[in-house]
């Protein structure tokens, strides 16, 4: 009898790339959803601690100060020890932080759920992208990008939903930070039972040729990859794109309202309807990845499109009934980009520093957050409410012209190469 390992049926690929997407794409949506872990009760912490809203914004600052730094550092944590035990290390920070922000009686117990959020949250884009690269086949890897994107936006939508619901609900505050523990827990103990479809140690990456790459990588210094210029055009891509996401997200239905003399509640919707616009836009770019192409033209038409919707916003032309809808639209463009962004750093990884590359350029993203927040914050206080929508089209073309400089460093080093 011939005792050959016979190959993978077809099926029981499509099967296991099924189940890691899936995991993978529930961790990501429930670090975004700890990302919102504190802002949406903010008015209960005023009320209950007397805090101020520069007290407030400070915990935001912690958390993502320490997710970047942290972010940063946790790929070679990844690359050395593997991408599942740092998973679940990152989860059971999130219990803690549930526990701190639910027995918190000021400001510092406040301070210490932010920074054990933050820390949870800094491992999450190397973990992710290490095990999709390992464990999803090529044809593939498209679809699991934009469901991890999508998933993103999902944990973001739900966290305000989850947290205003459940203190509303049962009339206690501290029993919504009860549920938030519990479901980092109940997470944490479907990934242990499926643990498996998550073992980074079993697969490949795509990229690497057998038996070469992870030699040529023991032989180079675990900071190798800095003196790349394709790693730090990715980071100055996150954080372009991210200072764009930062006005809409923080910003766009204040200035609206002011520059239509309408209600912020009548402009609430348009940071929803950016976040489905952009989740829409991700399902469409998981299918143009699969199809091939050049990466960066795809996210140049995708965020070039995005920015002309917002600069069309921002010269207050339109009624404000389209103008709301335009502010919408323009998140399918940024959605439209993500999965080629993240196939992007894909093929600027080296094989064996895919961890630390994620964990550098992904660091662009919470300094992104935390850098671009105060700059818009301060043209809405001055009155520059068409500055929210030029600024936020201005970092999408900055944005455009990183990626469009990734795609040239590729060229060259492949013809160096050659």
């Amino acid at each position: 009898m011939n005792s050959a390992v016979l190959p993978k049926h077809p099926a029981d690929s499509a099967r296991g790339d099924l189940g890691t997407i899936s995991l993978i794409g529930l961790a990501h949506g429930t670090s975004h959803f700890f990302h919102m872990l504190l802002p949406p009760l903010f008015p209960v912490f005023i009320r209950e601690f007397g805090l101020s809203y520069s007290e407030l914004g400070l915990l935001v600052t912690t958390f993502f100060v320490i997710s970047g730094i942290g972010q940063a550092l946790a790929g070679f944590l990844v690359d050395r020890t593997g991408a599942r035990p740092v998973l679940f290390a990152a989860l059971s920070c999130f219990v803690l932080a549930s526990i701190a922000a639910g027995t918190a009686h000021g400001f510092a117990g406040l301070m210490l759920a932010a920074a054990l959020a933050g820390l949870g949250n800094s491992p999450f884009h190397p973990v992710d992208f290490t095990i999709l690269n390992k464990r999803v086949s090529p044809p593939r890897l498209g679809h699991a990008f934009s469901v991890h994107g999508i998933s993103g936006n999902l944990g973001w939508a739900g966290a305000p939903v989850f947290l205003i619901g459940l203190s509303e609900l049962t009339g206690q505050w501290r029993l919504a930070y009860v549920g938030t523990a519990l479901l980092a827990l109940a997470v944490m103990a479907l990934l242990l039972w499926q643990r498996e479809a998550i073992d980074d140690r079993q697969g490949s990456w795509s990229h690497e040729k057998p038996g070469h790459a992870a030699a040529a990588v023991k032989e180079e210094h675990p900071l190798a990859f800095l003196r790349l210029p394709s790693v730090w055009l990715c980071f100055s891509f996150f954080f372009f794109t991210t200072a764009a996401l930062t006005a809409i997200q923080s910003f766009a239905s204040p200035a609206l309202a002011a520059m239509y003399g309408i209600t912020v509640r009548s402009t609430a919707f348009v940071v929803t309807g950016y976040m489905l616009a952009g989740a829409v836009g991700m399902v469409v770019g998981g299918f143009v990845v699969a199809r091939g192409g050049r990466l960066e033209r795809t996210i140049a038409f995708a965020m070039a499109g995005a920015a002309a919707a917002l600069c069309l916003t921002a010269t207050g032309w339109l009624p404000v009934g389209p103008a709301l809808v335009v502010a919408s639209l323009a998140g399918f463009g940024t959605g439209l980009a993500g999965p080629s962004r993240d196939m992007l750093i894909k093929r600027a990884a080296p094989p064996g520093a895919t961890g630390r590359v994620y964990g550098m350029v992904y660091s662009g993203l919470d300094i992104g957050f935390a850098l671009a927040a105060p700059v818009f914050g301060a043209l809405m206080d001055h009155g520059q409410t068409h500055g929210i929508f030029y600024g936020a089209a201005l970092a999408l073309l900055m944005g455009i012209g990183a990626a469009t400089l990734v795609g040239q460093a590729r060229g060259r080093a492949a013809a160096v190469a050659a």
